[in-house]
């Protein structure tokens, strides 16, 4: 391995140091572990612990094809030690902002939304569904006025018939008013019978339903 090459390896051990400080301090920030049960932690720990190896042994093969020495740990440690020490209270505060940053344009967004959006299609979905009620109600008073009036017609109209019905049954003969009468008092019976019996059979199906 050339002095070069070391060089450059050594800088960028230095750099993945460093990079894993922000890297776990943004971790942790995230993840609040005291919030998180135990088993949620320590997959995440797992995870997050092997794509950092991965990330680490990545930079290093393409630095130097994958050659592991000695001062590659000490440079990572450099690394992360000059971050915890020169720039983590920076970073930290950094992050915090942008958290901040990114929560008040969220909830921008969503207050954006509702009062553009949601609000608006609330109003319009609330007056079409009055209006569709004013509607049935309309609707409903006028099929009630239109039934009274029709009732009231027919009523008028059949104000003559039933004077010259009363007029004819008069004008009958007793013989032939007495087989219409026995007529009407057999066609009554048997609807009676016929509605005792339709509510025998619906009752026996109610009871095998039960």
């Amino acid at each position: 391995m050339t002095l070069t090459t070391q060089f450059i390896t050594m800088l960028a051990m230095i750099g993945m140091g460093s990079l894993f400080g922000v890297s776990l301090d943004t971790y942790n920030r995230f993840l609040q572990r005291q919030r998180r049960k135990t088993w949620i932690v320590f997959i995440n720990d797992v995870l997050f612990w092997v794509y950092q190896g991965l990330s680490i042994f990545y930079v290093l093969f393409s630095v130097n094809q994958g050659e592991l020495r000695f001062y590659i740990f000490l440079a990572l440690l450099c690394g992360f030690a000059a971050y915890q020490s020169l720039v983590r209270r920076l970073y930290l505060k950094l992050l915090e902002w942008l958290i901040s940053v990114a929560v008040s344009t969220y909830r921008i967004m969503v207050g954006i939304v509702r009062t553009l959006i949601l609000r608006p299609l609330r109003f319009l979905g609330l007056s079409i569904l009055s209006l569709l009620l004013l509607a049935g109600k309309g609707l409903l008073l006028l099929g009630k006025t239109a039934w009274t009036f029709s009732l009231w017609i027919l009523r008028v109209a059949w104000k003559p018939f039933q004077l010259l019905f009363t007029l004819f049954w008069k004008l009958l003969p007793k013989k032939i008013k007495k087989s219409v009468e026995r007529l009407y008092n057999e066609m009554a019976g048997f609807i009676h019978r016929l509605k005792k019996y339709t509510y025998k059979v619906i009752n026996k199906v109610k009871n095998i339903k039960k």
